[in-house]
């Protein structure tokens, strides 16, 4: 198992190319379900999610295709005995594990086409792996009347109840039961606009359920809806594959079914919580990096806090500039809530950053209860922090020291990455395969600024 060592106390100095939101690509991808017509993506990071989520797709019968350097489209999946798959060697290199392995700044292209549903069925094996996985139950049942999917996997950062998903898939018209650790949903006469209202705003619910509404008879209206801006790219994804919808961007959207979608093409927006994650890096070490591509009105909360702990944030016509020389880390307090609010998938890496401010910072998780695993692999690298039920206090200190660590989740691993980019001395992160997972070839674009960090083999 691979694992990844830094040697800290460089400063970080030069480009960092952002990539397309992994949050938004998922999403994207599934769309094709809704459609017999190929949708091509532009813009798709190379991550390992990415890699199973196509996994998962070719089994349900879509035909996955990229533009290689050529030109030229080439098909990635294959089909054995009757039955579609995309395997392990295409799947390594869609995660950028294949012979191209060297990073190479700007996305994939990806052309993806489900003219017949083969399968209803998104097995465990898979599912398990990705929590947005699940996230097809709604375009099968849009599309097919029926699907079978398993319950969701992921980072264990807590319950992340389906609850949500499948009370507004129900207002639809589904009929739902869970039988050994599967959601089996089904339609008597297709599923019909309704009017619902999450008690929350989940994103994943409103992915859902949005996917279901477009191909639903009638109108159907979700108040409470999540506004992140990746809610935002598949939406105007989905009017741009002719479906017809209002609100797009606020807590109320407006859907009016139609009979069927056609293909489209649609760019992937930029990755707010990797850029988010290098202007906090960039403001750990001290230096000056341009975060190329990266759009500042995506995760406005989470500058303005790095604003007030002394980091400087200049907007430019390339993206985000980030700078800091010599002036201590102010501490600041956040609080994790829905977007536009302080993103909870920028908590840790903020944590990591505080643990070096002049002072006491505090730290609110409302979002996921367990979303504090972090603190004691930071601890370990001499980190002070104590942890109040959905509080931790973050007490600064002069200097941490490099140590082994683990990773525990996906956000998580990279708060380890950035407290270890200032401490004294080696660290090592093992478990990274979490990292692979959403940030593409990190130590390649960190070593690129002067970081002393390189991947170790398993």
């Amino acid at each position: 198992m691979d694992r990844i060592r830094l040697t800290g106390g460089y400063e970080l100095n030069g480009t960092i190319p952002i990539s397309g939101a992994k949050n938004a690509a998922l999403p994207l991808m599934i769309a094709s379900l809704l459609t017999d017509e190929p949708l091509v993506l532009t813009n798709l990071p190379r991550l390992t999610d990415i890699a199973t989520l196509a996994r998962l797709l070719a089994e349900l019968g879509v035909e996955i295709e990229v533009l290689n350097s050529k030109s030229e489209w080439e098909t990635l999946t294959t089909r054995t005995e009757g039955r579609l798959s995309l395997g392990a060697d295409q799947a390594k290199r869609l995660a950028g594990f294949g012979p191209d392995a060297k990073f190479r700044p700007g996305g994939r292209t990806l052309r993806l086409t489900a003219k017949t549903i083969e399968s209803t069925h998104a097995d465990y094996e898979l599912v398990s792996r990705m929590r947005a996985s699940f996230w097809v139950l709604g375009p099968l049942l849009g599309r097919c009347g029926e699907a079978d999917v398993s319950l969701p996997g992921g980072c264990a950062i807590g319950t992340r109840p389906v609850d949500l998903h499948l009370q507004g898939l129900e207002k639809l018209g589904a009929d739902i039961e869970l039988d050994k650790g599967y959601v089996i949903a089904g339609t008597k006469g297709g599923l019909a606009g309704a009017e619902i209202r999450f008690s929350m705003p989940s994103v994943g619910a409103t992915h859902n359920v949005l996917m279901a509404a477009v191909l639903a008879k009638g109108e159907t209206v979700i108040e409470n809806a999540a506004r992140e801006p990746e809610i935002t790219n598949l939406a105007e994804c989905l009017v741009a594959m002719g479906a017809k919808i209002d609100g797009i961007g606020s807590s109320t959207l407006r859907i009016t079914g139609v009979d069927n979608l056609h293909g489209a093409e649609v760019a992937v927006i930029c990755d707010r919580i990797e850029a988010g994650t290098y202007a906090m890096a960039a403001g750990m070490t001290g230096g000056d990096v341009t975060l190329t591509g990266a759009d500042p009105s995506l995760f406005e909360a989470a500058l303005q806090a790095l604003s007030a702990a002394g980091v400087t944030v200049d907007h430019t016509d390339k993206g985000i500039r980030i700078t800091r020389s010599g002036t201590p880390l102010t501490p600041v307090d956040i609080v994790t809530q829905p977007y536009p609010a302080f993103p909870t998938d920028l908590q840790a890496q903020f944590m990591a950053l505080m643990t070096m401010a002049d002072g006491n910072a505090q730290m609110t998780e409302t979002i996921f209860e367990n979303r504090f695993m972090h603190v004691q692999e930071l601890a370990r690298l001499g980190a002070l922090v104590s942890l109040h039920g959905d509080r931790a206090i973050v007490s600064g200190v002069k200097s941490l020291r490099g140590a082994p660590v683990m990773a525990t989740d996906l956000r998580a691993s990279v708060s380890l990455v950035i407290a270890g980019l200032a401490a004294e001395g080696e660290t090592t992160i093992s478990r990274v395969y979490h990292l692979d997972r959403g940030f593409e070839r990190l130590e390649d674009k960190l070593s690129a600024c002067g970081a002393d960090i390189s991947r170790l083999p398993g």
